[in-house]
């Protein structure tokens, strides 16, 4: 047996394990359901082992699963960097720049401020994916990731953008009622982020539990990414944790207001993660995310919001 599979078998399982769902590879691949199913199966065949463990739901990688996703990463993505090194020499430089972040990340941080970034490179495209997971990967692709959490991610280059806070946000009428009716924190009704693919965020219990706040009940509605929950607190239905570096923009537009003196440290903060080697455009984003990044931490530290400025 050749001891390489089909390459279309390690993309398709890359994809799979890139994007977290099956259904979702089997779209972003233009093919069916069973065909990603049987590609899966025919690349386990080959490796003598099952790749994935379908008594869960989603099915989870298994031991080997995760030691050949990572080789298949780093694989594609050297391939990766193989032919943009040629595109250089050949003095075809891509002007597109791909990075990865979660959904909320992109609407209430990022997308606001690209502007300056095209005001002042026009000539370079940013094409910016929000993957299901909220740990977006440095697939084959993508020139830079921005992940939220505590760090320690092997591949590629990674440093800190800025360190991040926590705090509930809710309509100021809400928080003017509850604070009226004399309902805090422990009773208030919350709006959750969950989903199978959301496991590195902290929730209501983490926040709740570091701030030695006992509940009875952690009921409320809950939504499977920041975006649409961030809509049922802007209609009035709970409260909600907001992240300082994405909130910020609402609270000082009056859209939210954050519960008083509640903002907590949980020792997190963004990071972003580049391909080893970057091209010219590439590294130009890098240095203009970077610059916003330190705003944002200053910002931060000085105690005053940071939001952008038109260009």
């Amino acid at each position: 047996m050749d001891p390489l599979p089909p390459l279309r078998l390690l993309a398709t399982f890359e994809t799979v394990t890139r994007l977290g769902s099956m259904r979702e590879a089997a779209a972003r691949l233009n093919v069916t359901l069973p065909a990603v199913s049987q590609t899966l199966k025919a690349l386990e065949e080959h490796a003598g082992a099952d790749l994935f463990d379908r008594s869960t739901r989603p099915a989870r990688l298994t031991d080997a699963g995760e030691i050949l996703s990572r080789a298949t990463r780093e694989g594609l993505g050297q391939i990766a960097a193989a032919l943009e090194d040629i595109r250089a020499m050949h003095g075809q430089e891509d002007r597109h720049v791909t990075l990865a972040c979660t959904l909320g990340m992109a609407t209430y941080w990022l997308m606001p401020r690209l502007p300056d970034f095209y005001a002042h490179h026009p000539e370079i495209t940013v094409n910016v994916q929000a993957p299901p997971s909220d740990l977006p990967n440095l697939a084959p692709g993508i020139d830079i990731a921005v992940r939220y959490g505590t760090g320690g991610w092997r591949e590629g280059r990674t440093h800190k953008l800025f360190d991040e806070r926590v705090y509930p946000v809710g309509t100021p009428a809400l928080i003017a009622r509850l604070q009226a009716e004399g309902i805090g924190l422990d009773e208030a009704r919350l709006i959750h982020v969950r989903s199978p693919h959301n496991q590195h965020w902290a929730g209501w219990e983490d926040y709740l539990r570091q701030s030695g706040i006992t509940r009875t009940r952690l009921s409320g509605q809950s939504f499977n990414n920041y975006v649409q929950a961030a809509q049922a607190v802007l209609d009035g239905r709970g409260l909600m944790l907001g992240w300082r570096s994405i909130s910020t923009r609402a609270v000082m537009d009056g859209a939210l207001q954050a519960w008083p003196d509640a903002t907590l440290d949980l020792g997190t903060a963004y990071f972003v993660t580049t391909a080893s080697r970057l091209s010219n455009s590439a590294q130009c984003f890098l240095d203009w995310l970077t610059e916003q990044g330190d705003k944002e931490h200053q910002a931060q530290t000085d105690g005053t919001a940071c939001a952008p400025h038109p260009a």
